[in-house]
């Protein structure tokens, strides 16, 4: 019988093995003690129930280890309490000897214990009889708990714990046991039968359980729930999907279909890809009739500029053979690119670079490539799967849909007709090659075979179908009189393509009315309709033939241009420096000559309505299409009926062509065009991207004495920090762990302040102490803005102070310690995103940062892929200008391919990856691995410790295929754990020699070895070791071995390429290939320290700047960027000469707008002019990169000009003076007004004339640059027959509910309350300047760092002026309400509040209120409109404001940032587009931000930044506001735009759309919640009046 079975008689007597030892299990105890057995027994079966419950909920949170095992000690030590200990065998003899009454317990064995934990959940296999038999109740917990852990426990750990003893209650005669049947060969069965009672007996007494309630608190109702849970009829089997969010089982590759894939022996990414594909055919005729094709689209690109780009230039070529071999290599034998490329480059030599397969150098050092041709065919390759798979599927559903039209046609002719047309149509399928012909088959087919006209029987409810004007004139039996015009659409595309000669027309023997006299119906009443319908059904067959189309195609996408001119707004926002001033006016180019991104920007600018771009084909191609068409299609007949019918196919064709073909070319032609801009850019970004991965690790100093040569340097990474935090040091040794962190906050004093300065002193000697302990190779300090120029000199000053105090102590790795600058993007990128926080849980943001620069100056590879986790936070990494045109799956593709390429020629040390977790960040693109075979793979060597041969890589999960793909790729050597192991390691497993290609090395190295010692041949693996040790440590033998030779005597010609990898690995195993570490040059720290490109600050540029500090003869300034600007008196004014002192023009504090005349890099400055010549000289700087399309049309500049000129003589005509005589009173129309306004301050205002008679003023106010309010002030108390009563000012003054005596009074209590508030807005710390759309692109960057907040912004609203919009974003889009401005405070939700903080505390309180309906009605709308008439582009303009009437006097305005053409650079922001106020990296800037220095003018404490054309004002720059109808008709509140229900109201854009997407709360990545808060992950935000979870689980409060 064997050991594990029980048989019914077994259960009733003690149980001893061979050697009457006793089985071990829970002792047998007296029968006189069964009211204390059964009380203990309740007490250990509740503690063991309860164990198991915490067990379920635990998996659904994440635990540390040590964590679990407090919980399993607790539990452990619960379950043995009161039982006595075991005693050792010479024990129980003693106690024998003394006692002979003494007997030794007896144990019974384990097996009711079986079904209970199987309704408890855990597996019937814990309970077999090779790992069940001696486990602990804590082994069984931890089994349940690690449910990943599939690596049986040692035999050591067995035993070692109290086992679980079960004791069966007879009931009756019959024992538990009696169903278990035991079969001829050991195994037991269970029979079928009813249960009976049982009891469980898990060893643990009351007291036991008093403390679990001690410890747990009260449990019975959680041990209720448990055994409702376990009394359930079936066996639940808890599933992960039942466990976790379906967004976090994707995240961790968690779900069944990641099982599938881990577990299927296949490259991870072939799977990914046939998911979408299917599988691919592998028979030699597909893989020839593919190749084919992919040959065919080869030769077309290399046609194309941007594919010879792609391609590298002239002179490239590829056979077919060559891609035949590859797609068999790939698709049959499952063999990836990098594989490929390596290891089967003789059969594939076309495909590679000239340079891969020359003339073999073993001491050249080989360089990384990018394996762009086999990337394009792969890229094919799925393209014409994806072809071939839609031909098939719209082969089946076109015999379907034909069959069914067959059975519901019963005209002979017409089913005769429908089988040609579907037999056409399946011959045009079979022979379309491209999406596009496959396209046009289905148009065809989808006219003649429509569908959703078969549903009669489909039931009883149908939804009404909307047909075409074909469809109707074809049931109404116009087809018949269609094919009576001569040729079919079929015969002309044949012709027209000369597949096919066809037979001349026959004289038709009546006029066209005549025959469409037998088709007169209702519908179509005479012979007219008859023949316009016929003509119509023609030429939309002909628009959609293939062959038509194919032949049209090729004559417009060779012939047709392009055009482009600017719009009246674009005129003036798109200046010289603007990013579309390139693209402003092209005339004529043709699309051939389109490339690189140009296109992407033309389409972006129209999309603005900034440019308009227009298609044509040339004339003379034009003229030769019609008369191709007209040869084809006309009849050669001279008769009379024949000019007739000619006539008629003559309306066919022009209809055909003009009204639907071309217009499909032109959509062809865009989308083509994008597809080309879209492939180059995404070209350059991933070149960007491989400059940045590709560049090898920083190098130490050859003095520096290492054990391990290949060993990376020690570093101290240094990140500036702005006090909170503060500036932090962290040391990192040579495999990126952390060892120390340092924070010295006052080391970049500038103070003279004794205290400071001690302070100072002190965070230098720690900085210097903390050096001399930790001995760095070199230090990185990130480049985030000019004050870290100062801290570079600061250290420098602590290293010079320790190599003069201290040289002794100054080790070899220290003798020429440098500070090396790194731009800090990426490593911000890596602060912000989840993988930080389970790599470094328990450090702070800026210590992240800080470790992430390190670990790019020494694995840039390893810290990039670092980031391309299941959040992707790579595709934030900025790297080109014009990414963001490319979709979100497009770039990571992308990355994919360039990560592969260079992961794959670097490798990876896969000890070293298993001893430190972000080394094992690129292993997912390591050739056949993706992120879920690699993280199968890290989970397996981690548990191992090492590994010492290749080959046991098969033993970790990987499949034969997919052992082959990574082999090569994967290094063996002795690092990590295996660094001090002294087990032997094969030599050829430290090099890229694949496992297939050993016994070529071997042999290769033999015959060396043999040679050069003279030795005889031996065949052992001591004499093969020997061999490969002498030509590694005697490169130069294989340098005398002449390979030519060498192969032609073992007669492997064929193997030239794969015996020059042998011999150069075999002379230095896995050599760095990148290119070694540059440092930046002055140019570059210039770029990273200042946050500027070159774009964004070049020579003629225009800026602001504040003025700082004023000297003699000149005047320094600071950039928003914080450069300083230098200003002469000479470059000051035209009359610079004749200033004596520039104190007397200018004041500390004042902002100018300047251009900058030169720039000296190295010095972090700028040489300004504000000359008025200059800055009116508008010329463009860089006239040598413009297009050769470029054509400026001066006339209509001319034309715009004068029609403006023009409109504003019309102005001044109809202007009405006044008699008052007030200091704030002028006697000026709008735009004067404006003009006059211009350069004063923000809240600055004026009272004039308005035009609309002499019974209003007007109030206009400066709100911001280029915003100004219109504020309507309605006289009273005149005489209407006395014109100097008119004239005069009114006796009482009102503005809405509002009465004032006099100006004074207005002035007293609306004006200055007002600007006050206006002030307040402005200096608010939410408050971004900028158009609506810049705001959301700044408050989407925001957002993109900080995924869980909630962040909003105040910004000025450029549509209403005298509004400012609070714009948000909860989840994904910008939402966007208005607030009010008004003496008495701000409007928000048609509540009054006297301050912001209130505003804002109630927004943050109900912004999940539902919200009111305010949008405007269509008549209110109407009434805003502003009038273009004379009188209302005069003095004052409309009357009510926006939403106002003439008693509400709601404000209107105008906005002339986009009005006229301004010196600035079109929207985009002082330093690049969309990166908002600081820094690229997310950085703050030293002086506060773009648009404020760090001296405020004291006068209005806000800074204009005019170096920007804003967006545009559709209501014109006089006082075309938003105005009220003229007819007085109220159009809102007071205040409130378009809303019933009073002014200020809130909407949530400028069109009035009401949003109700579904924003809310969600937890941050980090485990926060979401809330309100606007600092960066790590901060604290109670200065920020927000409240919520910061995304890194700090602190966040709720502030004021």
């Amino acid at each position: 019988m064997a050991r594990n079975d029980i048989s019914d008689e077994e259960d009733d007597h003690e149980l001893e093995d061979e050697e009457g030892e006793p089985v071990h299990g829970d002792p047998v105890e007296n029968p006189d003690n069964d009211d204390e057995d059964e009380e203990e027994e309740e007490g250990k079966r509740v503690v063991l129930d309860f164990g198991l419950f915490l067990v379920h909920c635990l998996k659904s949170v994440s635990l540390s280890v040590s964590a679990v095992g407090i919980i399993l000690r607790i539990l452990r030590c619960l379950s043995s309490a009161g039982k006595d200990e075991d005693l050792d065998e010479e024990d129980y003899l003693l106690l024998q000897d003394n006692n002979p009454k003494f007997q030794k317990r007896k144990y019974k064995r384990l097996k009711k214990a079986q079904r209970e934990f199987g309704q408890g959940g855990l597996s019937d296999d814990d309970f077999d009889g090779s790992s069940g038999a001696g486990r602990s109740v804590e082994d069984k917990i931890k089994d349940h708990l690690f449910d990943d852990v599939d690596v049986d426990l040692p035999d050591d750990d067995v035993g070692d714990e109290e086992e679980l003893a079960v004791e069966e209650d007879v009931v009756g005669s019959e024992d538990e046991m009696a169903d278990f049947i035991v079969d001829e060969d050991g195994n037991g069965h269970r029979r079928k039968g009813d249960h009976k009672k049982r009891k469980y007996r898990q060893g643990s007494d009351i007291s036991a359980l008093r403390d679990a309630s001690e410890i747990f608190g009260d449990v019975d109702e959680l041990l209720l729930i448990r055994k409702k849970g376990l009394a359930s009829s079936e066996r639940m089997e808890r599933r992960l999907e039942d466990e976790f969010e379906p967004t976090v089982l994707s995240d961790k590759y968690m779900t069944g279909k990641d099982d599938e894939i881990r577990q299927l022996d296949m490259p991870e990414r072939m799977q990914i890809s046939e998911e979408s594909t299917g599988s691919p055919p592998i028979d030699e005729l597909s893989i020839e009739e593919e190749s084919n094709w992919i040959y065919a689209q080869f030769t077309s690109l290399l046609k194309d500029p941007d594919g010879l780009h792609i391609f590298g230039g002239q002179g490239f070529s590829v056979k077919k053979d060559d891609i035949a071999k590859f797609l068999e290599l790939h698709h049959v034998q499952k063999l990836e690119i990098p594989f490929i490329a390596m290891y089967r480059k003789e059969q594939c030599r076309s495909l590679l670079d000239s340079s891969d397969i020359s003339e073999l150098n073993i001491e050249k050092k080989p360089e990384t490539k990018r394996h762009k041709v086999f990337w394009m065919i792969q890229d094919l390759d799925r393209k014409w799967l994806l072809l071939r798979k839609r031909k098939m599927a719209l082969h089946g559903y076109y015999a379907k849909r034909f069959e069914e039209e067959s059975r519901r046609v019963y005209d002979e002719t017409r089913l005769n007709l429908n089988q040609y047309l579907f037999e056409s149509v399946i011959k045009s399928l079979k022979v379309a090659e491209t999406e596009r012909e496959v396209d046009d088959v289905d148009s065809k087919f989808n006219l003649h075979f429509p569908a959703g006209e078969v549903g009669i029987d489909e039931g009883q409810y149908k939804r009404p179908k909307r047909k075409s004007q074909y469809s109707i004139c074809s049931k109404a039996g116009l087809w018949e009189v269609a094919n009576k015009f001569g040729y079919s659409a079929e015969q002309l595309g044949l012709a027209l393509s000369l597949e096919k000669l066809v037979d001349e027309l026959e004289d038709a023997k009546e006029t066209p009315e005549e025959k469409a006299l037998n088709f007169v119906c209702a519908m179509f009443e005479n012979p007219q309709a008859v023949l316009r319908g016929a003509r119509h059904m023609a030429a939309v067959e002909i628009s959609c033939e293939p062959s038509v189309k194919k032949y049209v195609r090729g004559i417009y996408m060779e012939n047709a241009v392009v055009s482009t001119s600017p719009t009246a707004d674009g005129n003036g926002v798109i200046d010289s420096f603007h990013q579309f001033s390139g693209v402003k006016w092209l005339r004529e180019k043709p699309l051939s000559k389109f490339e690189g991104s140009q296109w992407l920007l033309i389409q972006k600018a129209e999309e603005e309505k900034l440019l308009q771009v227009t298609f044509k084909l040339p004339e003379n191609c034009m003229n030769r299409l019609i008369s191709d068409c007209n040869e084809h299609y006309l009849s050669v007949g001279v008769s009379k009926y024949a000019q007739l019918w000619n006539e008629q196919r003559k309306l066919i064709l022009e209809d055909a062509l003009h009204t639907f073909i071309l217009q499909s070319m032109e959509e062809e032609a865009r989308s083509l065009l994008t597809i080309r801009a879209k492939s180059r850019l995404l070209s350059e970004y991933g070149q960007a991207l491989w400059n940045k991965v590709s560049a090898g690790p920083y190098q130490k100093k050859e003095m520096d004495i290492s054990s391990d040569e290949e060993s990376a340097p020690r570093v101290m990474a240094c990140c500036w920090g702005p006090g909170k935090p503060p500036n932090t040091f962290v040391m990192l040794d040579s495999s990126g762990e952390v060892l120390d962190v340092l924070y010295a906050g006052s080391l970049t004093l500038r103070s003279q302040n004794v205290s400071d300065q001690q302070r100072k002193k002190n965070d230098q000697d720690r900085v210097l102490k903390f050096m001399m302990d930790h001995q760095p190779h070199v230090l990185a300090l990130g480049a985030v803005n000019l004050s870290c120029t100062r801290l570079k000199d600061d250290i420098y000053e602590v290293i010079f102070q320790m190599v003069e105090e201290k040289p002794r102590d100054v080790g070899h790795g220290m003798d020429d310690l440098t500070i090396v600058y790194v731009d800090e993007s990426l490593p911000r990128l890596y602060e912000n995103s989840r993988i930080s926080g389970e790599q470094l849980p328990q450090q702070s943001g800026i210590v992240k940062r800080a470790v992430a620069l390190g670990r790019y100056l020494q694995n840039p590879l390893a810290m990039a892929a670092t980031l391309c986790g299941p959040g992707r936070e790579i595709l934030s990494w900025k790297l080109h200008p014009l990414e963001n045109f490319l979709q979100v799956d497009e770039k990571y593709g992308m990355v994919e391919q360039v990560m592969v390429d260079i992961t794959n020629q670097v490798g990876i040390d896969i000890n070293l990856a298993a001893s430190h977790d972000w080394f094992c960040s690129p292993l997912q693109f390591i050739s056949g691995l993706g992120p879920r075979k690699a993280a199968s793979l890290q989970r397996s060597l981690v548990r191992a410790g090492s590994i010492f041969v290749r080959k046991d890589l098969i033993m970790h999960g990987l499949g034969k295929k997919v052992f082959v793909n990574a082999a090569g790729f994967l290094r063996i050597r002795r690092s990590g754990l295996a660094a001090s192991s002294s087990q032997f390691i094969d030599l050829l497993d430290d090099t890229r020699i694949h496992p297939e290609s050993y016994g070529l090395a071997q042999e290769l190295a033999k015959d060396i070895y043999n040679q050069d010692v003279r030795g005889d041949s031996n065949d052992d693996e001591d004499a093969v070791e020997m061999a490969i040790e002498h030509v590694r440590d005697r490169p130069g033998s294989l340098r005398k071995v002449v390979l030519e030779e060498y192969l032609a005597s073992k007669k492997r010609e064929n193997k030239k390429e794969t015996y020059g990898n042998i011999m150069r690995e075999l002379s230095c195993g896995f050599q760095d290939w990148r290119m070694p570490f540059k440092d930046p040059t002055p140019d570059e720290e210039f770029y990273m320290n200042s946050g500027e490109t070159e774009d964004t600050i070049a020579e003629g540029r225009i800026v602001q700047a504040t003025v700082r500090r004023l000297q003699s003869g000149r005047a320094i300034c600071v950039l928003d960027s914080g450069l300083t600007g230098m200003l002469t008196k000479e470059d000051f004014a035209d009359d610079g000469r004749d200033i004596v002192e520039l104190s007397d023009r200018l004041n500390e504090g004042e902002i100018l707008t300047c251009k900058i005349k030169s720039i000296q890099k190295e010095r972090y400055q700028v040489f300004l002019i504000c000359k008025e010549s200059e800055m009116r000289n508008n010329r463009r700087q860089q006239n040598q990169n413009l297009d050769p399309y470029y054509r400026e049309d001066r006339n209509s500049l001319q034309t715009g000009k004068e029609k403006a000129r023009k409109e504003k003589e019309l102005v001044r005509k109809h202007f009405k003076s006044r008699m008052i005589v007030h200091p704030r009173f002028q006697n000026i129309t709008a735009d004067q007004a404006t003009e006059y306004l211009s350069d004063k301050d923000f809240g600055e205002s004026i009272v004039r004339p308005s035009s609309r008679g002499l019974n209003y003023l007007t109030l206009t106010l400066k709100i911001y640059g280029g915003v100004y309010a219109h504020k309507e002030i309605v006289e009273g108390g005149k005489e209407s027959k006395d014109i100097t009563s008119l004239q005069r000012i009114g006796k009482t003054l009102t503005i809405g509910e509002d009465t004032f005596e006099d100006l004074d009074e207005v002035m007293d209590r609306y004006v200055d309350p007002l600007v006050s508030h206006l002030k307040t807005m402005l200096n608010y710390r939410k408050f971004r300047k900028g158009t609506k759309s810049e705001v959301d692109e700044l408050l989407r960057i925001e957002k993109s760092e900080n995924p869980a907040r909630i962040v909003y912004s105040f910004g000025i609203s450029d549509e209403h002026p005298g509004t400012f919009i609070l714009s948000y974003i909860r989840s994904t889009n910008p939402h966007h309400e208005y607030v009010g401005l008004y003496p008495k405070g701000f409007k928000f939700r048609n509540r009054m509040f006297e301050n912001i903080d209130r505003l804002v505390a109630y927004f943050q309180r109900h912004i999940g209120d539902p919200l009111q309906e305010t949008v405007p009605s269509i008549r209110s709308v109407a009434a805003m409109v502003p009038m273009r008439s004379p009188a209302d582009r005069g003095s004052s303009g409309g009357g009510g404001g926006w939403g106002g009437s003439q008693s509400e006097g709601g404000w209107k305005g105008n906005s002339d940032r986009s009005s006229a053409p301004r010196p600035g650079r079109g929207g985009e922001y002082r330093n690049g587009g969309g990166r908002g106020d600081g820094h690229p990296s997310g950085a703050p800037r030293p002086y506060g931000g773009r648009g404020r220095g760090r001296g405020r003018s004291d006068n209005n404490g806000e800074r204009e930044d005019g170096n920007g054309d804003w967006g545009n004002n559709n209501s014109g720059t006089g006082d075309g506001g938003w105005g009220s109808e003229s007819g007085g008709k109220k159009s809102g509140g007071a205040g409130g735009w378009g809303s019933d229900s009073g002014g200020g109201g809130w909407g949530n854009d400028s069109s009035g759309k009401k949003s109700s997407e579904d924003g809310g709360w969600g937890g941050g990545s980090g485990g926060g919640g979401g809330g309100w808060g606007n600092e960066s992950a790590g901060k604290k935000s109670d200065e920020d009046s927000g409240w919520g979870n910061e995304s890194s689980g700090n602190k966040s409060g709720r502030g004021g």
